[in-house]
């Protein structure tokens, strides 16, 4: 399984549900007693399941170092082997975790067994991410490295828009599938962590990070570097638009809200 620090975490995940939470409607948090968050992280779906709902909802993450993000009631565990025992929760529901699992149809099976009503994952399709910029090259650079990014993970990173099939697979009837756009926008007065983002690309330290990964795939060391040189160059211009109040960003990650009801309790 991946694992993330809490800061990518965090920067990835928040304000997601800030403009709208009528994806959610589906998995009838207001009749649940006891929800469970699998892969919770830091506690950002977890805190927005508190608010919509009245009962008890627990988070569970494999890193006790993410758990310490995330106020009580939490449990540290595997997604795959749950500490809890079977119909324990009314609903098991997991956000962004299913792709990076190796056998996500594994883990929904142990939701299944868990959830005494539905599961629900939210997951992103990552190969449809979309960046429109006022830095021309940007958006076709940004497609190229997530390309070359994706080829290279071992990972279904892009099951969000196929999560159906995985929960029929599972054993689930599928109730509905729902899409919700994250969109997360630069634009001027720069808050701090734009500014570091702008610095990251302009010496290429952000796409550095993902060396090890993109070289997993078929791209050579060569190819990489060329991509990094013009990563920089870019980087330079988003700086520099940054500089004069003209530079803006707009990026649309596509996730899906599959909500499946467990067979047992139909």
């Amino acid at each position: 399984m991946r694992r993330f620090s809490a800061d990518y975490l965090e920067t990835t995940r928040t304000g997601m549900w800030d403009d709208s939470r009528e994806a959610l409607s589906d998995l009838a948090l207001g009749d649940c007693d006891r929800i469970l968050d699998v892969g919770c992280g830091t506690g950002e779906l977890t805190r927005v399941l508190r608010e919509e709902s009245d009962g008890d909802v627990i988070g569970l993450d494999a890193d006790a170092r993410l758990l310490e993000s995330v106020p009580d009631p939490t449990v540290r565990g595997d997604a795959t082997r749950l500490p809890f025992a079977d119909d324990s929760v009314d609903l098991v529901v997991c956000q962004a975790l299913l792709i990076n699992l190796p056998d996500p149809i594994a883990a929904v099976r142990e939701f299944a067994r868990v959830a005494s009503r539905r599961v629900a994952a939210v997951e992103p399709d990552n190969g449809a991410v979309a960046v429109e910029s006022t830095v021309d090259s940007e958006p076709r650079l940004a497609r190229r490295a997530r390309d070359l990014f994706l080829d290279g993970v071992d990972t279904d990173v892009e099951l969000g828009a196929d999560a159906a099939d995985a929960f029929e697979r599972a054993g689930l009837d599928v109730v509905s599938t729902r899409r919700y756009d994250q969109q997360r926008t630069v634009d001027p007065p720069y808050d701090e962590p734009a500014v570091r983002a702008a610095r990251r690309k302009a010496t290429g330290e952000g796409l550095a990070s993902d060396r090890a990964t993109i070289l997993e795939g078929e791209t050579t060391p060569a190819e990489y570097d060329t991509l990094r040189e013009q990563w920089r160059e870019m980087g330079r211009e988003v700086v520099a638009q940054m500089g004069t109040d003209d530079y803006e960003r707009r990026e649309t990650v596509p996730f899906f809200v599959t909500v499946g009801r467990v067979y047992s309790n139909n």
